[in-house]
């Protein structure tokens, strides 16, 4: 399985991270390319415990929600709603300037994949409940993986 904790997995993604334009067209959704890049950007703030969301209701419980959508082996549904503080349109962090957000996202997934750690991992996760380590890095890989998707990286 895929995942932030793997140097390989990491290299791929950062080699489609590379790939984005400014002019990426999305295939699915309403955000902007310079939207997602701030949402992901936005995500691994909050897997690093530097941005924080309420918990939201979820349509299963939390320990089955959260086996679903990290370790069944099928790329996530199109339109899943996000929390506020994540969604650009709300309370998410607005879009400056594109390759500086891009470098932004890069450097923190660098930051969240490092050996030394300079941040100290959540518990729980506004949709997914109480999560290890693994479950972040898993995360982390997936949620990008889906939206450099979405824009066709």
């Amino acid at each position: 399985m895929r995942t932030l904790g793997h140097s390989e997995d990491v290299d791929e993604i950062m080699r489609r991270l590379h790939a984005l334009r400014a002019s990426s067209e999305r295939r699915w959704g309403r955000m902007s390319v310079q939207q997602m890049v701030c949402h992901l950007s936005d995500g691994f703030l909050l897997y690093m415990g530097e941005k924080s969301a309420r918990p939201v209701p979820t349509p299963a419980p939390r320990k089955l929600l959260k086996w679903f959508a990290l370790w069944v082996p099928i790329p996530w549904p199109h339109g899943f709603k996000t929390f506020p503080e994540l969604d650009q349109e709300l309370g998410g962090t607005p879009p400056a300037e594109f390759e500086k957000d891009v470098d932004k996202l890069q450097a923190l997934v660098k930051r969240f994949t490092s050996s030394r750690k300079d941040f100290k991992w959540p518990e729980t996760h506004p949709h997914l409940g109480r999560m290890t380590e693994t479950d972040w890095q898993r995360l982390g890989y997936l949620h990008t993986d889906h939206h450099l998707r979405q824009f066709g990286c």
